[in-house]
């Protein structure tokens, strides 16, 4: 017997199916997880582009410190020192779901911190390094990279929140398991604020 559905209109029918299922499949969260993951993915990148500004401000800091400040070399070595281990660290979009490098990268910016906020503090002992314009400008500077870097980890650490709950809670769990199996959770930030800040210097 023959079908009595015209064999033009199922053509029409998979038109119409095709995105009537992708629309379900949208609406029920499928695209969820790689949005999300291309979301943190761009906050990571934002993260690294303010520790890479940081970096890129200490040299000329040392510099003017040591003009002042020769006898502090201890100080300046550990500074040094701490910028070359943070640097040796090489991360990527791979980092934030691999534990080991994230936690050495996050390390070694935190050790960096330390050895900044000691750097910044010797110019109480020195007036006119504190009186000096271009030290001034390099202050002011690393101030306000600091206050990015942390609106940049508060921003990724969100985003990292977002996707990580995805990954675990339904229906993004049985999306995950099915069709995004490769994806890891990814990594967040432990250390605290306390640590990670560079101490505010007042002239």
């Amino acid at each position: 017997m023959p079908s009595s559905v015209p064999r033009a209109s199922r053509p029409f029918r998979i038109a119409f199916l095709v995105p009537l299922l992708s629309l379900l499949l949208s609406g029920c969260g499928f695209n969820n997880i790689p949005t999300y993951e291309e979301q943190a993915k761009a906050k990571w990148s934002d993260v690294l582009n303010q520790y890479q500004r940081r970096s890129d401000l200490i040299p000329n800091l040392v510099e003017t410190v040591k003009g002042f400040a020769k006898q502090e070399s201890g100080v300046l070595e550990a500074v040094t020192a701490a910028r070359a281990a943070a640097t040796s660290v090489k991360v990527d979009a791979g980092t934030i779901t691999d534990p080991e490098t994230f936690k050495k990268f996050q390390d070694a910016q935190a050790q960096l911190s330390g050895s900044l906020g000691r750097l910044l503090a010797i110019s109480e002992n020195y007036p006119v390094l504190k009186s000096n314009q271009n030290y001034l400008a390099l202050q002011s500077q690393l101030e306000g990279t600091e206050n990015r870097i942390a609106v940049a980890r508060h921003d990724y650490i969100e985003a990292v929140r977002v996707y990580n709950t995805e990954l675990k809670t339904f229906p993004g769990s049985i999306w995950a398991r099915i069709f995004y199996s490769s994806n890891k959770p990814m990594e967040v930030f432990t250390v605290a604020d306390s640590v990670k800040t560079v101490p505010a210097v007042k002239f």
